[in-house]
């Protein structure tokens, strides 16, 4: 074990690596990379922002500090990271990554994991509290926010679990044919693992919207209310997108443990499947803002007062500043009734 340990500071176990698992090692900086790699960093970047500005709105308006808007809350912080660490990874990639030692190239691609695992796990609490939500019927409570807290815990430290595993030993260093090709450094046995993971994830999720469609259905559901049915259309989009972005993804590293070295040459594009998985971080608090009003407005604040100053600035210097009208809402979670979009309780029964 002592050995295996000693070579994670060796600088030339990751070029060992590739030279093994890669076809070709031509790292150089082309044109068209260039442009990819800064295409990739104004994508993370954008996440970066749109999540950054969610999670403002949540802590600093005080209705949006129930269950709900506080695991969005969690999702938008994940999204974040991840749109932070896929800079870091793409910065790190390219002729660096031969510089890199084995500890260094697993904090890139851990990191990376970690913060796209907690996105998808933080998908799963959600659709776990929907679900009790709308079957349990329960007021907001004691039980709740612990539940909450723990769901929220859970999903950060079962992806520290799964992203940390390489690094503490579960890697392919000393076992070159035991290698991924997509990840060169780590197992073949660990790609299968977190690919089972991630199906079992997805699977979970589709039985829960299924589980919830049958509950607002139901003609003897007391729940299935204009609010609870724009739910149902919400969580539907949030579970189509999920399966578009990481489907590519899962494909490729089940792929990745079939393929023996060198004999599937797609798995050299493997950047691509993970830079479309990456969407997912973009699309979620689009999704989520735009079915809320409120919450919506309260993102887009920053970007009106914005506005109001070059307003304000442009008649200053005799330039007619531009009119803000007031957000009219399209909200599907609020079209059909005149509800508050934060949780309400009506006669016992709490609507989310």
């Amino acid at each position: 074990m002592g050995s295996l340990y000693s070579e994670y500071l060796s600088p030339t176990k990751v070029q060992e690596h590739y030279n093994y698992t890669k076809e070709t090692l031509d790292t150089q900086e082309t044109p068209s990379r260039k442009v990819a790699s800064a295409l990739i960093i104004i994508l993370c970047c954008a996440i970066v922002v749109e999540n950054l500005l969610v999670l403002i709105a949540v802590a600093r308006n005080s209705k949006f500090h129930s269950a709900m808007y506080l695991f969005l809350g969690n999702l938008a912080a994940s999204d974040l990271l991840a749109g932070v660490a896929f800079i870091a990874n793409t910065l790190l990639s390219g002729s660096v990554t031969l510089r890199l030692t084995p500890v260094q190239w697993f904090a890139r691609e851990g990191s990376a994991f970690i913060t796209l695992s907690a996105s998808v796990f933080s998908l799963l609490a959600i659709a776990i509290e929907r679900h009790v939500a709308i079957a349990k019927v329960k007021l907001y409570g004691s039980d709740k926010s612990c539940r909450m807290l723990l769901l929220i815990a859970a999903s950060w430290l079962i992806s520290l679990a799964l992203g940390g595993l390489p690094i503490l030993g579960w890697n392919c260093l000393g076992h070159l044919e035991a290698c991924s090709t997509v990840l060169p450094l780590y197992a073949k046995h660990y790609v299968l693992c977190v690919v089972t993971i991630f199906s079992a994830i997805l699977l979970a999720i589709v039985v829960l919207y299924i589980r919830i469609y049958c509950v607002v259905r139901s003609s003897h559901a007391d729940v299935a209310g204009p609010q609870t049915l724009a739910l149902l259309k919400t969580v539907t989009i949030v579970l189509g997108v999920f399966i578009v972005c990481w489907l590519p993804a899962f494909s490729i590293l089940l792929l990745d443990y079939a393929c023996p070295v060198h004999s599937c040459p797609i798995l050299y594009k493997a950047h691509y499947f993970f830079a479309f998985a990456t969407l997912n971080s973009l699309l979620n608090p689009v999704i989520y803002t735009w079915c809320s009003r409120d919450l919506r407005r309260e993102v887009l604040r920053p970007l009106q007062c914005w506005r109001q100053a070059a307003g304000v600035q442009g008649r200053r210097s005799g330039t007619p500043g531009h009119h803000l009208l007031p957000l009219r809402s399209s909200s599907s979670l609020e079209r059909g009734t005149h509800m508050p979009t934060s949780p309400t309780i009506l006669e016992g029964n709490t609507v989310v």
